[in-house]
């Protein structure tokens, strides 16, 4: 069988989130900027990784990580506004390291079927400063797990198994979480995804298929009422709190979703992995909107940008799966991994790192806009705490595809990423 293989035709419809690994600007890029050592290492990575979209071939190399700051292996600096969405205490924060680093001398390891001390710590940890309700815990080796666990949770909880999510959504690469995911860079020529996954708008004005036009009007959190009617046996709606692009829904919509999902006997699932803890300027991102959702995820920064570790949150009245596995995986409760998100949730709270984020996102926003008023490509600012974003259309209102994948690279020449 012949695989297939992406060309240069395809990418203006990958260009969904960063770069692709065969643009023009990509080529441009690597020719002029990436020499030496570095272009071995990445000669040699292209041959031993498995080539994606995103990923290998990789863009540069590092060598350091530390504060808000990478490395590359050429000494180069850059002031890392992408991080993954890990770095919320930023990268290799010394209490976070210290704590690994003891827990190494301690206990490496909690094989299945026994606990630890840090798993129960960070778990009852997690339930105290989550939001009211949430009072079980899960915890797994990486937030697609996480989606997954949530995901089986919600049909044996339920008794039915479809679910409503949203177009534009990441929740993961695994086969279940693009299912309910929404980018087409994932899902595109995967084949038969996971049955009874429905799909709707998301509360993005542009390009809106209930043509709200300037601002959001609620019509696609109607629609959601409307499909879970229709539908009748839903088990859940999952969706992202806030995108990580961002997409940012007015205050009303999640109440208008939670009140549709009660009226309709579906669960509301809140992927907050790439959001959560502390990033929007509240611990919880579902805060800003004083609602409360029957599950929420969360992962990426929990591990303090050192460990890979999700946690899949959850109401009481959930603890029914005993008889099945949700997850099971081999480091659900590895030691080091919960020190170091015990450590993180630590450092958060002691440095007072969601008021932090809600400053400087209030400053950012001020500078945003006046960076708007020089460029006319800038239609929109989109902010809420340190989660940011600009919205570049040219001036027939087209999305400025290739123009803002020229910022990307201008602005790691600059020095920043």
């Amino acid at each position: 069988m012949t695989p297939a293989r992406r060309t240069p035709n395809d990418a203006h419809g990958l260009l969904s989130e960063g770069d692709v690994n065969f643009t023009p600007e990509r080529a441009a890029f690597a020719a002029d900027f990436v020499t030496g050592p570095t272009r071995e290492l990445l000669a040699e990575d292209a041959e031993v990784f498995l080539h994606q979209s995103l990923s290998t071939p990789c863009l540069n190399a590092l060598s350091g990580a530390e504060g808000a700051w990478i490395t590359d292996l050429e000494g180069r600096r850059y002031l890392d506004f992408h991080g993954n969405n890990v770095h919320q205490t930023g990268f290799a924060h010394p209490d976070i390291v210290a704590a690994v680093k003891r827990q190494l001398d301690e206990l490496s390891f909690c094989t299945r079927r026994y606990t630890c001390e840090p798993a129960v710590a960070l778990a009852k940890r997690l339930r105290d400063c989550a939001p009211a309700g949430l009072t079980r815990v899960l915890f797994a080796p990486g937030g697609t797990s996480a989606i997954g666990m949530a995901l089986k949770l919600a049909r044996v909880a339920t008794g039915r198994f479809k679910f409503v999510s949203m177009w534009d959504a990441f929740h993961g690469a695994s086969l279940d979480a693009i299912s309910v995911g929404g980018e087409a860079v994932f899902r595109k020529n995967i084949g038969p995804l996971l049955p009874g996954c429905e799909h709707v708008p998301p509360p993005e004005p542009h390009g809106c298929p209930f043509r709200c036009g300037a601002s959001c009007t609620l019509a696609c959190a109607d629609y959601i009422d409307y499909v879970l009617g229709k539908e009748g046996d839903v088990a859940a709606v999952i969706a992202e709190t806030v995108r990580c692009t961002p997409f940012i829904p007015p205050k009303d919509y999640w109440q208008r979703v939670r009140a549709a999902c009660d009226r309709h006997g579906a669960l509301l699932i809140l992927d907050e992995i790439p959001v959560g803890l502390g990033r929007t300027g509240r611990m919880f991102a579902c805060e800003h909107y004083g609602i409360v959702p029957d599950m929420l995820v969360l992962g990426k920064g929990l591990g303090g940008g050192i460990m890979p570790l999700a946690a899949l949150l959850a109401k009481e009245e959930l603890n029914v799966a005993a008889h099945t596995a949700l997850g099971h995986y081999t480091h659900e409760k590895n030691p080091v991994a919960c020190a170091a998100g015990l450590a993180t949730l630590e450092v958060i709270e002691k440095e007072n790192l969601a008021a932090r984020a809600e400053e400087l996102g209030a400053l950012a926003l001020i500078r945003m806009r006046e960076l708007a008023v020089k460029h006319p490509l800038i239609t929109e600012i989109r902010g809420l705490g340190l989660l940011m974003g600009l919205v570049l259309r040219r001036a027939d209102g087209s999305p400025a595809l290739e123009e803002a994948e020229r910022v990307m690279y201008a602005c790691l020449r600059r020095g920043l990423n």
